[in-house]
């Protein structure tokens, strides 16, 4: 029997590190992947001295995960983040107005852009965003995703990110890597426990920034992470970008249709062609006993597409393994599990007909 993640985790739990607390709490461990009986994973220390001091966590851990039951190799990497890099100019400002442009275009090098949106928030767009991108990376297309939630950005920890982007010449910023994809996000860039206070212009000059400011390079496809609604950053998206167009996430309930309806009718009004729709926590596997439990219905997402002609991508089904992925910064769909062969076929229809 193949250990499972949450194992892995419970171990690293109780591994405590200089200072107090444990591996897990304070958020040291990067990059978990559980293959078979396979365990790797990067424990990320605050500075170089820190990771000295740590060498003896390392081997704790190593030594503890071989006695588990179950498990194989274990590969533990030792790194330090170490100081914030000194490259970015101070002439490089975050937000601001938008300079204006003569009509839609998109970042160079680019082929395709697909936007990820909700009506409402908490339908698990951004993980589905995430997946989405790792599953295409590992599909072997050249992918980029950016976070676009400026007030709510959650890609940085999804993707396991801790750096900051650089600035060599105050003008072009250099993107994050992670999981075989090209990243960026505000929230690289922002003090995490301060709040974007706002208004729309300068959302919309961060936004700008973001796609036509950072070194892409060269890209299959980019995907883009919308914040929920109807507002400034999907109306500029719309109108602004060479979009190839638009997935929408809802989970069943018809709380939550409502507002996936308005997106779709949004979207429509922009003449942003809707590639198809997920339903996302659409059904509950409890565990121990087997059970399926449609906890926010079922099928109503389905009916939707059906109704609008358009394609139901998938069914994603409430699961623990993806939350903790997400929270760890190693989306589901870096693995090997059925959530990741789930993102994987979702990779492969958009692939298959020629949307990324």
């Amino acid at each position: 029997m193949s250990v499972t993640r949450q194992q892995v985790e419970q171990v690293l739990s109780r591994i405590e590190v200089p200072g107090g607390g444990t591996l897990i709490t304070r958020d040291l461990v990067r990059a978990l992947v559980v293959e078979g009986g396979d365990v790797r994973f990067v424990i990320e220390a605050p500075s170089p001295e820190a990771a000295r001091a740590m060498e003896m966590v390392q081997a704790d851990a190593e030594d503890q995960l071989k006695r588990l039951p179950g498990v194989g190799k274990v590969m533990v990497a030792l790194t330090a983040h170490g100081p914030a890099p000194k490259k970015p100019a101070p002439s490089l400002k975050i937000g601001g107005h938008p300079t204006p442009q003569a009509g839609p275009t998109k970042p160079a090098g680019v082929d395709k852009i697909i936007v990820v949106g909700s009506g409402k928030g908490g339908v698990g767009k951004s993980t589905v965003s995430s997946n989405l991108a790792v599953a295409l990376a590992k599909a072997g297309r050249r992918v980029g995703l950016l976070d676009a939630d400026i007030y709510g950005p959650s890609q940085q920890r999804m993707m396991g990110t801790t750096k900051r982007p650089s600035s060599p010449d105050g003008k072009t910023i250099e993107p994050l890597h992670a999981h075989g994809v090209t990243m960026m996000s505000i929230g690289a860039m922002m003090d995490p426990d301060k709040a974007v206070i706002w208004r729309g212009p300068m959302l919309m000059g961060a936004l700008q920034q973001m796609l036509g400011q950072v070194a892409w390079g060269d890209l299959d496809v980019m995907i883009v992470d919308l914040p929920p609604g109807t507002g400034d950053i999907q109306l500029t998206l719309c109108q602004k970008t060479l979009l190839t167009g638009a997935i929408v996430v809802s989970t069943p309930q018809d709380v939550a249709l409502i507002d996936a309806r308005k997106a779709l009718d949004m979207f429509k009004t922009l003449n942003t062609p809707v590639l198809g729709l997920i339903e996302n926590m659409s059904v509950f596997h409890c565990p121990n006993c087997g059970h399926e439990a449609h906890i926010f219905g079922h099928g109503g997402v389905a009916d939707e597409a059906k109704k609008l002609g358009v394609p139901l991508l998938a069914e994603l089904p409430i699961d623990l393994e993806t939350r903790l992925a997400g929270d760890a910064g190693t989306p589901i769909a870096a693995g090997d599990s059925a959530m990741a062969q789930a993102y994987a076929q979702v990779a492969q229809r958009l692939i298959q007909g020629g949307m990324a």
